[in-house]
């Protein structure tokens, strides 16, 4: 049987990863996978497409955001009137019915990725003990290959481990952990703060080197601990951090520290411009951004990738395992809000949140967001997020790439925040614009990159066939709002801003070689302390998983 091609013909392609940067070349798909030219001179496609003046890259990769699991279920229950209000997807032949709103249900969240050119998202924070819940969802949601990273900086039987001094443990504990969830990555949300929080401290600030009460180890060993059994073990992913102190004034130093403790070993902070901030005390003149100084460090640290979380304006949910953080803002905003404990895993807090560019912390947020992408030197080393939906929606990508690579359009927008960021942010100081390849590599790239995602984010052979194709233009918010063709594992799924189908996506997640020798102690710990049983605990092999190691 001769192989059935899908030729795309005379595209001006960008594939960052294979140095292709506006060449005009043709693009060969066979069986899901992007191949090479065939030699045999009489092939032929069993379609081209003609991409003669249109911009080709590989389909996009959002390495976090909040898309499934018990906090996003709670974020839609706290928005069910923007839920009722917002636009929702129509039923078609190759849709289901969908509603949108600041966190939109799983079939609208597949869709309007895939209406952007992004095929693959991963969820950034399930408690392992949600972990069925999450795979469920994710199965659910269609036209993107996905997974999610399992939280472990505030788990009892990790941190019992560091207590008694036995690293070795607390590596085969993580290996298990992963096995067990079928996670991609390790997450640690403010370790050590969150069990701080449930033990009853007041507030949302921690203290690096302050020890945990009743395990007496600190945030610092924690994250030290995690990020060099997450190398020890392989995983393709860095240990991925949300650090300490997150919107806390004079957070950049807690910041700085954790990066420094990263020396060594490899590190991805994420939602960095959360942890940006100046403003602990008078001698730092007040709430301001303070991310020169970080990303100095950043550029000298090849060993360190960040994701911004940049914010915009507009009404949303905050979604966090960061309990404490949930109960801070809600606070600061008098709205209702919603916490989870997870047992003797972590927390969640979620609440409704508005950023308005006349707030003077909001309109920090947002240029703080910017400086980090103008400042960090090499695109490699950061990745485009809104942190979905907490800075704002993933639908808000064509709107910052707009500000990336248009500098009038970056001024205007600050001409409309207070006195303070006008006059104090650099970014009226920053001249530079984004190109269509240091896009490419925020968006697909990079990202695929710091996954370790040997078969996302680029064009050449052997890569899955996910592929977004675009109309280039002077308003590049409307080039990347709506692409020409996006196709997903070789089918076409949007041509010329219709849906043409749905297809299920894979879930992405990792294997671990641990000391299964450990797997006594961990049921005995069941056993002692779960309201669960170990064999209702671990999961199967998700539906249509594909395992990475």
């Amino acid at each position: 049987m001769k192989p059935e091609y899908l030729k795309i013909a005379g595209g001006t392609v960008h594939d960052p990863r294979n140095g292709v940067d506006g060449e005009v070349r043709d693009i060969w798909i066979e069986g899901g996978k992007i191949v090479s030219p065939p030699l045999d001179p009489d092939a032929r496609p069993a379609r081209t497409i003609d991409a003669r003046g249109l911009v080709i890259m590989p389909g996009g990769v959002d390495m976090h955001c909040h898309i499934v699991g018990p906090k996003v279920d709670a974020g839609r229950l706290l928005s069910i009137e923007q839920t009722r209000t917002g636009s929702p997807t129509p039923r078609s032949a190759s849709q289901r019915g969908g509603q949108m709103g600041a966190v939109p249900n799983t079939f609208t969240t597949g869709y309007r990725y895939a209406g952007l050119g992004y095929t693959t998202a991963f969820d950034a924070a399930i408690p392992p003990l949600f972990a069925r819940h999450a795979h469920l969802e994710l199965e659910d949601t269609p036209c993107i290959d996905r997974g999610f990273f399992t939280l472990a900086g505030n788990n009892h039987y990790l941190l019992n481990a560091l207590k008694a001094n036995e690293p070795a443990r607390a590596r085969a504990f993580l290996g298990w952990l992963i096995d067990s969830a079928k996670a991609y990555a390790i997450k640690v949300v403010n370790p050590g703060g969150v069990e701080a929080w449930k033990q009853g401290a007041q507030g949302n600030e921690t203290d690096l080197d302050r020890p945990i009460d009743h395990f007496g180890v600190s945030p610092r060993q924690i994250v030290a601990a995690i990020a060099q059994a997450v190398d020890d073990l392989g995983l393709p992913h860095p240990v991925h951090i949300h650090a300490n102190n997150l919107g806390v004034p004079g957070n950049w130093t807690t910041t700085l520290e954790t990066m420094r403790l990263l020396e060594g070993r490899r590190g991805h902070l994420t939602h960095i411009q959360f942890h940006s901030y100046g403003g602990k005390d008078e001698t730092d003149r007040g709430f301001r951004s303070r991310v020169e100084g970080l990303a100095d460090y950043v550029n000298t640290h090849k060993n360190i990738t960040v994701d911004v979380g940049q914010v915009l304006f507009d009404r949303t949910v905050s979604m966090t395992a960061d309990s404490a953080v949930g109960q801070y803002l809600a606070r600061l905003s008098g709205k209702p809000w919603i916490s989870h404990d997870a047992e003797l895993e972590s927390g969640c807090g979620v609440s409704v949140v508005e950023c308005r560019n006349t707030s003077l912390v909001n309109a920090w947020q947002w240029a703080a967001g910017l400086e980090w992408y103008l400042l960090v030197n090499d695109p490699w080393q950061v990745a485009m997020s809104t942190d979905h939906p907490n800075g704002g929606s993933f639908l808000a990508y064509p709107q910052v790439i707009e500000l990336l690579m248009d500098r009038d359009a970056r001024i205007r927008a600050l001409a409309a925040t207070p006195a303070a960021v006008r006059e104090g942010s650099l970014l009226r100081d920053l001249d530079r614009e984004y190109t269509l390849q240091e896009i490419a590599i925020i968006t697909r790239a990079g990202p695929a990159r710091m996954l370790g995602l040997e078969h996302k984010g680029h064009l050449g052979a052997g890569a899955d066939a996910d592929v977004a194709i675009y109309t280039p233009g002077p308003d590049r918010r409307v080039m990347f709002e709506l692409p020409r063709v996006v196709i997903k594992g070789g089918q076409i799924i949007v041509e010329n801003g219709e849906f043409r189908g749905a297809p299920d996506g894979e879930t992405l997640h990792a294997t671990a070689d641990y000391d299964h020798a450990i797997e006594p102690s961990i049921e005995r710990w069941f056993r002692d302390a779960y309201s669960v049983s170990l064999r209702n605990y671990a999961m199967r092999t998700p539906v249509a998983a594909r395992r990475l190691s």
